[in-house]
């Protein structure tokens, strides 16, 4: 008898067929098993059977219009809750349109295929299905300055301390008009968690930010802070016994910033380290125009980002993100028990020390 392929051991391609009120993880588990639904099978178990071991740091980078589609309340602030995202580089138009609810102003569904000249006559804003009125932008744009105008704010900062003491004076709103968790910021606050900007100035909050100093007045955005803040986190959580993992959501400049933690542990500050242990990406860009935002893991270990040893501990998914997010959210909290918070807003201070300490103490050695 002629010897069975070892391409050939893999489970048999027969699942049994699905039933009313199944849950999502047995959805995910039982009939996601190829294409684009098996690659998200993949990273849902590698999510869950790795990624959240209690020494995994998890990274999260965010781009994209998630937060208008209600993503935020629905996905990223159960995911704080349960300690399965430890810090987050997103884009501040995802942070800045997330505050609306925070400020009790909401969005509204609607349809793509409006005439949007008349839109733009009757005070009404579109993102794509999403519909919200133009005063929800002048009011959260009236708050953001208001608050950037407190003595907390006048001095240089990083956008985690930016983005933490908004989220306070959100808290504090958010108990003013009895509502609770009502946005990514406040919940961040509490939980502990950093939200970094990849690029400060790209969103309504920099814009604010940038009217505010016209008049000499508000927070100087310090993004070389961020840069070895963030390295910092990856190179403790390595350095201390640990591993660390990152969860892209789609791609462009967060991806980016997440990932380079590890070249600018490598091959800036020239500390020993291989890269980060586990990748998960949910993208529907595509590699061969050399966007960022398709690029593969492979391309990822090339430069340091992801090591190549853990290349296997990496899955893409060529999904959109307000599809296999909130699917990867539910099979997480389906299959893992909450992981206690790590609270590394706390720590940013102690990590950052600890890898000057090491860079200064090679230079040292080197010179």
């Amino acid at each position: 008898m002629k010897e069975k392929s070892r391409y050939l051991r893999g489970p048999k391609i027969f699942p049994d067929p699905v039933t009313a009120g199944m849950r999502v993880d047995q959805l995910v588990d039982g009939a996601f098993l190829a294409y684009n639904a098996g690659r998200l099978q993949s990273a849902c178990r590698l999510f869950v059977e790795k990624m959240l071991e209690s020494d995994v740091t998890v990274g999260m980078s965010l781009s994209g219009a998630m937060t208008p589609a209600g993503v935020g309340r629905s996905t990223l602030i159960p995911l704080l809750q349960a300690g399965f995202v430890d810090w987050i580089v997103s884009t501040g138009a995802n942070l800045y349109h997330d505050a609306h609810t925070g400020l009790g102003l909401f969005m509204h569904r609607g349809s793509h295929e409006l005439d949007d000249t008349l839109l733009r006559r009757e005070g009404v804003v579109r993102i794509y299905d999403i519909l919200f009125d133009y005063e929800v932008l002048l009011s959260t744009d009236a708050f953001f300055r208001r608050i950037l105008e407190e003595p907390a704010f006048q001095k240089p900062m990083g956008t985690a301390e930016l983005h933490y003491l908004f989220g306070k004076y959100l808290a504090a709103r958010e108990d003013e008009l009895k509502l609770h968790d009502t946005c990514l910021l406040t919940v961040a606050y509490r939980a502990g968690v950093p939200l970094y900007t990849s690029s400060p100035g790209d969103s309504s909050i920099g814009m604010n930010v940038a009217e505010l100093a016209l008049r000499e007045r508000g927070p100087r955005i310090d993004v070389s802070l961020d840069v070895n803040e963030t390295a910092a986190i990856v190179y403790d959580s390595k350095t201390t016994g640990g591993k660390s993992g990152v969860l892209i959501v789609g791609g462009g400049s967060p991806k980016n910033f997440v990932l380079q933690t590890e070249p600018q542990i490598q091959e800036v500050l020239g500390l020993a380290e291989k890269g980060h242990d586990y990748f998960i990406q949910m993208t529907d860009a595509r590699a061969d125009t050399g966007g960022l935002s398709g690029a593969k893991t492979g391309e990822s270990v090339s430069s340091g980002k992801i090591d190549q040893d853990k290349l296997p501990d990496s899955v893409v998914t060529y999904l959109v993100s307000t599809v296999a997010l909130p699917i990867l959210t539910v099979y997480a909290l389906s299959k893992h028990k909450p992981r206690p918070l790590r609270r590394l807003y706390d720590k940013r201070d102690k990590f950052l020390a600890g890898m000057r300490e090491a860079f200064l103490r090679k230079a040292h050695l080197q010179g």
